[in-house]
């Protein structure tokens, strides 16, 4: 049993308000230190040092379904241990407490019988292994101390206000008996510290503020160093957009402060946050004590996001394309941080599941997301409700509701993890909640289909321009999908050897029917919007032989549009993989050099770092979409890079032999670009393709990993590839 199970979970004796707490200990060590070994905790996050120097991670112990388990940590601090030492956890809100969301508390009193409100509690144990073979064990328990701490609040949304100056006296601590059964390993990957980032430029605003800009819109916190009067107040607020003018603005973090505020004591400090993130490209100096001259090269931009392996990487000869691409990393790498959150800055910061099943396939193309998302889905199946129906945010808010194409990221997250990297177990170890919800949406049969959906989200051919849901019938998106989910959940028991469940294709083939009755006319979907028939086509509801009309009847809503698109956040993921898979690479490759609105070109074009929420959340004439919603880093869209690596550049995996153990390269090369290449590093090594245009030709370098089997298709002809390099040359057509 880990020696953490032995700790006592503690709490101060005294009311904690928004400040941190920090809870310390003071021990000796009188002989040889052989392994010293802290394990810890906390409901809230946590801070832990030996004898102050900082030893745990970013955000420990993470964002779980609090109410189920809490991951504890491990930390070799063997070489820390001196005679005299002090072991400390400084603990702060984190996610754990109620917080503000568009005014209306929505985080669960995720506590227990002793841990309600704003309340956090620590747990720890150190075991130190002695060279003669003994062993001393340090724990929490009533002989430690507590008081409050420099930070006098420090909030995930409000921010941090940090005064050098405060003092607190010292407090007993109050054991608790919270459960300790909660406890599980780390599971998920860590968050820890990534890029440092430097000033681009120093500004002055139309308005007169001092603005800092960083070049890159991103998630972290500052780190300064300073002297501040003591007493005085330096005052910073972060923002994504400056607005047309070139003022700073921030009102689309809505009631999110995303404010530093620091209070100097006459000396020199180095500083940043502990207990918080921000998202931001500026920083304005609001409140700068008069006597102070600031240094931009004094502030540094921290990057944090979960500590995943890069894996994936794009290029190709146009820069705007290559921006985009830029674009989407930075989009995941601001919102993969211990939860896929739909965006880092305003008041929100959420697991929302719509945004994590769109875009899991180009996630694991760009990092090694199975770790990640292994943890996600195991909090997904423990907040599965008992009606089996899954809640549109994980961790779930209690105000979630059930949302098709958002629940079926149980069972679409999975089944794209398992395409990417080959591995039966998270299949295996998520079945149940994927059957749950299955049966879930055809227990509740018309209450589920005719409930209140999200439909196709932020689509540009709804009637009314104020609507959010899209254009597309949201019934008949709630069938499409629930079509999709069957059929993945076919294929996942045929590939666990459970065969058993011939009743869920005569589902299938119901829903299908029915959505041919209701919303179909001669063969053809009649809904005239390009999701409908995207989905139609991705999830073959129409007849094999109506697959080709529906693709160019696609084709042509698409440029009676003026070649421009008008999906959502459901349509669009597979827009551009129908139109290629149906004879139309030319008009996708069409939309993707679109700069048009709506288009992935027209945020780039704009300067965007990161993906938008919105396809116009800077409008054309400069000014901003609504306000209530309108972030300028949010990955949804950014999942046409799924695109770019499978179609641009051609990495494919097989459905039959998946995770890379057979590679398909397919390219689709196109004479609007000179060149396009990606690499993806794979469990058996790593895959790349490459095409350039030379002397009227075009030549494309494959290279398959030794052990793997390759297949190349070109001009109609597929050519069977072992493990090494191999070069391929064509003719390039005329444009």
């Amino acid at each position: 049993m880990d020696r953490i199970y032995l700790a006592s979970w503690l709490m101060p004796d005294f009311k904690e308000e928004d400040d941190a707490v920090e809870f310390f200990r003071t021990f000796s060590v009188c002989k040889q230190v052989k392994r010293a070994t802290l394990q810890a905790s906390a409901m809230g996050v946590y801070s832990a040092r030996v004898n102050g120097e900082r030893v745990s991670y970013v955000l420990a112990p993470g964002w779980t379904a609090y109410e189920f388990r809490v991951q504890y940590q491990e930390y070799d601090v063997t070489h820390l241990l001196r005679e005299s030492n002090t072991l400390s956890l400084t603990a702060a809100a984190g996610w754990r407490t109620p917080n503000r969301f568009e005014g209306n508390k929505v985080f669960r009193n995720y506590g227990g019988p002793e841990i309600k409100g704003n309340e956090y509690a620590v747990i720890a144990s150190l075991l130190i292994t002695y060279t003669d073979g003994t062993e001393e064990l340090i724990r929490t328990d009533e002989s430690w101390l507590s008081r409050k701490t420099k930070w006098r609040y420090c909030d995930i949304y409000k921010g941090d206000l940090y005064d050098e100056t405060y003092e607190e006296s010292v407090h007993p601590v109050r054991v608790i008996r919270h459960p300790k059964g909660l406890l599980v390993p780390q599971q998920g990957e860590i968050i820890a510290e990534q890029e440092r980032l430097k000033p681009v430029s120093a500004i002055l605003t139309p308005k007169g503020e001092r603005v800092l800009d960083f070049g890159q819109n991103l998630v972290g916190y500052l780190s300064f160093t300073l002297t501040v009067p003591k007493g005085a107040r330096l005052v910073i607020d972060h923002a994504e957009v400056l607005d047309r003018d070139g003022n700073f603005y921030n009102a689309n973090y809505r009631t999110a402060d995303a404010r530093i505020t620091y209070i100097g004591d006459g000396k020199e400090h180095t500083w940043k946050p502990e207990f918080t993130f921000y998202g931001f490209r500026y920083i304005r100096l609001t409140e700068l004590p008069e006597s102070m001259t600031v240094d931009p090269a004094a502030f540094t931009a921290i990057v944090v996001h979960s500590d995943m392996e890069r894996t994936g990487y794009f290029e190709c000869s146009d820069e705007r394309i290559n921006q985009l691409y830029h674009n989407i990393i930075w989009g995941q790498k601001g919102n993969f941080l211990d939860v896929p959150t739909d965006c880092p800055q305003r008041d929100e910061r959420l697991g929302w599941t719509g945004d994590a099943q769109v875009f899991a396939r180009c996630a694991a193309y760009n990092f090694n997301t199975k770790r990640f998302f292994d943890k996600w889905l195991t909090d997904m199946a423990l907040e599965q409700r008992p009606s089996g129906s899954i809640p549109h945010i994980i961790p779930r808010l209690d105000w979630a509701s059930c949302a098709c194409g958002w629940a079926d990221a149980a069972t679409i997250v999975p089944w794209q993890i398992y395409l990417l990297y080959g591995d039966k177990e998270l299949l295996r170890k998520s079945y149940t909640m994927i059957k749950r919800w299955i049966d879930y949406m055809y227990a509740q049969g018309d209450a589920y289909i005719g409930g209140k959906h999200f439909g196709d989200w932020l689509s540009h051919d709804a009637e009314d321009p104020n609507s959010c849901r899209g254009g597309t019938d949201s019934k008949f998106i709630a069938l499409a999908f629930r079509a999709y989910s069957t059929s993945l959940f076919l294929r996942i028991s045929e590939i666990l050897g459970i065969r058993e469940h011939h009743d869920y294709r005569e589902k299938l083939d119901k829903t299908k029917e029915r959505i041919r009755t209701e919303y179909f006319k001669d063969g053809m979907v009649d809904l005239a919007t390009q999701t409908a028939h995207v989905l139609t086509l991705k999830f073959e509801l129409c007849e094999k032989d109506k697959l080709q009309a529906h693709a160019d009847r696609l084709a042509d809503m698409i440029r009676k549009n003026g070649d421009r698109l008008t999906t959502g956040f459901l349509g669009t993921p597979y827009l551009l993989h129908m139109l290629t898979a149906y004879g139309y690479t030319e008009l996708a490759y069409t939309l993707l050099f679109q700069t048009k609105c709506p288009s992935w070109l027209y945020s780039v074009e704009r300067g965007a770092t990161t993906m938008w929420e919105r396809w116009d959340g800077i409008r054309e004439d400069g000014s901003f979409q609504d306000v209530g919603m309108n972030s300028f880093n949010h990955y949804a869209y950014g999942a046409v890079g799924d695109w770019l690596y499978g179609a641009v550049a051609g990495i494919e995996t097989v459905e039959e032999h998946p995770g890379f153990e057979h590679i398909r390269f397919c390219p689709k090369a196109t004479v609007r670009l000179n060149y396009a290449k990606a690499s993806v590093k794979t469990k058996y090594g790593t895959v790349a393709s490459e095409w350039h245009r030379e002397n009227g030709k075009t030549v494309y370098t494959f290279t398959a990993p030794d052990g793997c089997h390759a297949t190349a298709e070109l001009g109609g002809t597929v050519h069977e590839l072992e493990g090494g390099i191999h070069i391929f040359t064509e003719d390039t057509p005329s444009a």
